[in-house]
This record gives C-alpha cells, structure tokens and sequence, in this order.
C-alpha cells in the first residue's frame, strides 16, 4: 500500500513537473471578477474596449481594452451590452474568459464623436510633423527635451509605473528591454529609448531612476522621463495618448490610459506611431531600418 501510494505521489509530482515545463500551466496564474459595459469592439472580435467598476483586489475601475483567448466568448456581446467575466492575470498577460451578457445600458459617449480641442485626436502629431520640444526631467532630475537627442533615432513609448495589467505598461518596459538588447547587439543602428511617464506625481525622478535600474537600463541608451502633469498630458496627447485620471476613496489617483509608441528620426520628426500593444520589438527594427536607415 505504502509503495501504490508512493508511485502515485510520484507520478502526480512528475506531471505536474511536465506540463510546469511545457508551458501548459499558466505561471503565477490569478482570477478576479469583472464587471463593466462594453463601449467598442474589434473587427476579429477578440477585444473590447470596457468600463468597468473596481476589480477588487487588484485595480481600480477603469476603461480599458480587454482580450479574449476564444472570439466566442464576444460572439453575442455589443457596444452598450453590461458584462460579466472573469478576468485572468498570468506573468506577462491578462485576458477574460466566462463572458455572460446581464443586461444593456445607452452609451454615454456616441461613436463618432468629434474630440474636444485640446484633447487627443484633435491636434495629432502626422507623420513628418517635428515632434514638440517639451521640457521633461529625466531620472537624473536634469531638464531635457527630446532635442538632446537630435542626430538619433528615437523609440518613444508612455508608461506610469504603478500599471499592474501585464499587457500594458509593463509590456513596453520589457520591449523596450528587448530593444535595448539588439541595439547592443547592432552598433551601427543609432537609437535611443525614451520613456515617458504620465504619473509626475508617484514617478518621481528617484523612483524612474530605480524603475529603469531595475529593468537594467541602460542610461547612456535609455532615458525616462517625467515633467509638468499639464506639459506631460499635452505633449502625449499629441502622439493620441488618452489619460483619465479620477482620485479613490484612499486619495489613490486612478489612472485610465490607451497606449502609444513611436519612432522620430534624427531630425526630430515623426516617422511612423504604432497603437496598442501589438508592436514588437523586431518590428520596430526593421521599420527604423527602412524608415531612418543606419549610420
């Protein structure tokens, strides 16, 4: 009995070992329930832009876009429809599952809506267009535009660092570690990597300087910036970042954002804006290659 029992205990440990390796297990794997109203989808059905109400125990509500693994569980669901979910957080990403219609509600902003000026999409950088001269300060707590870089590529990403959804901020951080990696490995692309934190508040110049220390920044290749929360909100909304801030009950400042990185040539001027977080790193070399070319 003692040996059954043994081999059993054994064989459990050995599959569980098979499938940790294999990847069939999700790793550091969480759940939360979601509640919120769909306010767009995507053409493939696979995400949908959500308000949502807190999700206790790990953010505050917010309105983002969410993905699903399977187009099914958006096959029934609209613009307007209230949802239900379960939304599953793994290492380095976050999807929903369980999605269960429980009712409708109008839409409080109409599709197609003109942005108010000022706002993003009603001064958006084109390509070709100089890119702003705003005045940040860096991690070092100097003051710097991004013509201190004039002469270089630039790869322009927005983060805070306080974001817990692994498919957004903490995403463009490890590209940008990655893109990091090949411009060591590639000495003749001349870039550097500046990224901008729309959380002057928290991101203070100390606490990018231990952000970027702790992805292994390298300083001479990457730069973080934070600045004025007016000249920050401005200077992103011209690349079409859209940030909402709203205080909690802790006095927590709630940040809801959309994402944006970007490419600048040596000239200062915008060669080509990448949405979302469907970018990779191999992409963006290839496209400063052909769009910037090399040294």
């Amino acid at each position: 009995m003692r040996k059954h029992a043994f081999f059993s205990a054994a064989f459990v440990l050995a599959v569980a070992t098979l499938v940790a390796a294999c990847g069939g297990a999700d790793a550091n794997r969480r759940e939360y329930k979601l509640q919120g109203q769909i306010l767009a989808l995507t053409s493939d059905r696979k995400t949908a832009n959500i308000k949502h109400e807190d999700i206790v125990g790990f953010m505050p509500a917010m309105t983002m876009p969410y993905k699903v693994r399977d187009a099914k569980e958006f096959a029934s669901i609209a613009p307007g429809d209230l949802i239900n979910a379960t939304l599953v957080v793994v290492e380095n990403d976050a999807y929903l599952k369980d999605v269960k219609k429980v009712g409708t509600a109008p839409l409080e902003t109409p599709a197609g809506a003109t942005p108010a000026p000022g706002s993003p999409g009603a001064n958006l950088l084109k390509e070709g267009d100089p890119v702003p001269t705003t005045t940040f300060l860096d991690q070092d707590g100097r003051k710097r535009t991004l013509a201190d870089f004039k002469g270089q590529a630039v790869v322009l990403t927005f983060i805070y660092t306080r974001c817990p959804m692994p498919s957004f901020c903490p995403l463009m951080d490890r590209n940008f570690v990655k893109l990091q990696d090949k411009l060591k490995a590639d000495p003749d692309l001349n870039v550097h990597l500046v990224t901008v934190s729309f959380d002057p508040e928290t991101d203070t110049p100390p606490v990018l300087k231990a952000h970027g220390n702790s992805l292994g920044a390298n300083p001479k290749v990457w730069t973080f910036f934070t600045g004025d929360l007016d000249d920050v909100d401005k200077f992103a909304g011209r690349f079409g970042v859209s940030i909402t801030r709203a205080v909690d009950d802790t006095k927590q400042v709630n940040i809801t954002h959309n994402l944006r990185t970007a490419i600048i040539d040596r000239q200062g001027d915008l060669v080509k804006t990448y949405t979302g977080n469907e970018w990779t790193p191999e992409q963006v070399i290839a496209d400063i290659k052909v769009l910037v070319g090399v040294d």
